[in-house]
């Protein structure tokens, strides 16, 4: 037998007879036809391919080991992240949608750290042999991967990245997205910026700090420490810390930058509450672009992460490794684009003005 490369399927030469002109010929569809639908191609339909595939299965044409289905593995260290926001149902939509277009069956696991019986889960998904694994590693901190890797089936992580490179990965842009943001607030005539920190520091935090501070050091700027609040990360925690901080009057500086945008939502209505007016008094940026920020008042100026096509990236990646031979493992970081809103003052000419 003749492994094709490009499509993971067994032709038929010598003793296997079945050959795409047999399937045609049985099926009625064109060669044509047959090979879009046997190599996961678009433009096929949905019904015509399922004929096609189970008369290839029939047939003896596919190898019965070909991997035809996609597990979603949601990981959770304590949920702090992944509870609260809209961000992952978007994520979750562009895999969904990937999936159907390519002819594979989703699959939805969570799994828990604090499960009882995580251990066991973890074994029974690395040495499942007939799913590939898309792992939303989210909350994943260093350590937590070491489980997985003797995983016997494709696998790649989602919105984070495997220190050690033992996995592809795709993940956010994070440093330059920070740098970015922080940079546009410099422009706006901003010296004295803050950064409202997430208490739970994942990687994608870690890295947008590393972003902030590089802005700040390029620029001749302190990242001043007195300006760094360490917030809740949902909505609603976020605002009763920053009221508590804000009971104290401590000195605010003029802008900060926000780990994400419920962090930042949060703070502006303790700071709203508290008779700071957003962005008179001071100036906020977000990190997603989730739905309810173009809503928000003041609208939220952010970073938008394109959050369905990167949860489509990851399955058109792993498309490619079920499919192909090569080991060459890749991180793939995704771009984000700036959205401009409301909650920024320019006090650029202020500055000017008062000849800073």
């Amino acid at each position: 037998m003749v492994r094709s490369r490009e499509s993971g399927y067994y032709e038929g030469r010598g003793e296997m007879k079945v050959s795409i002109k047999k399937i045609s010929e049985v099926t009625g569809f064109s060669p044509a036809t047959i090979s879009n639908a046997l190599n996961n191609k678009r433009g096929v339909n949905r019904d015509t391919a399922a004929e096609i595939l189970r008369v290839a299965k029939e047939m003896g044409y596919i190898s019965e080991n070909r991997i035809t289905k996609i597990r979603f593995v949601i990981y959770k260290r304590n949920g702090k992240i992944i509870d609260d926001t809209p961000f992952f149902p978007l994520l979750i939509d562009g895999v969904e949608t990937e999936c159907r277009k390519l002819g594979y069956e989703m699959s939805i696991c969570n799994l828990d750290r604090r499960d009882d019986d995580y251990e066991e889960q973890v074994r029974w998904l690395v040495n499942d042999t007939t799913s590939a694994i898309i792992f939303l590693g989210t909350e994943v901190m260093e350590g937590d991967l070491v489980g997985f890797r003797s995983t016997k089936c494709p696998f790649l992580i989602l919105d984070s990245f495997d220190s050690n490179m033992m996995f592809d990965g795709v993940l956010i842009n994070n440093a330059d997205s920070a740098r970015v943001a922080t940079e546009y607030l410099i422009g706006k005539g901003h010296r004295e910026i803050g950064y409202l920190r997430g208490d739970f520091r994942i990687k994608a935090f870690r890295s947008r700090a590393v972003g902030y501070a590089r802005a700040m050091m390029n620029h001749g700027l302190e990242a001043n420490s007195a300006y760094t609040f360490t917030l809740d990360t949902t909505i609603e925690a976020s605002r009763r810390k920053m009221a508590e901080i804000l009971k104290g009057k401590p000195k605010l500086p003029t802008a900060f930058f926000a780990d994400d945008d419920v962090i930042a939502l949060g703070a502006i209505k303790a700071m709203q509450e508290a008779g700071i007016r957003v962005p008179e008094d001071v100036s906020v940026i977000g990190f997603d672009d989730l739905p309810f920020c173009e809503i928000n008042t003041p609208p939220l100026t952010t970073i938008r992460v394109s959050k369905q096509e990167m949860g489509a990236l990851a399955v058109r990646r792993i498309h490619e490794m079920i499919h192909e031979t090569d080991q060459c493992k890749l991180k793939i970081s995704v771009c984000t684009d700036f959205v401009e809103r409301e909650s920024v003052r320019d006090i650029s000419k202020t500055r000017e003005r008062s000849g800073e």
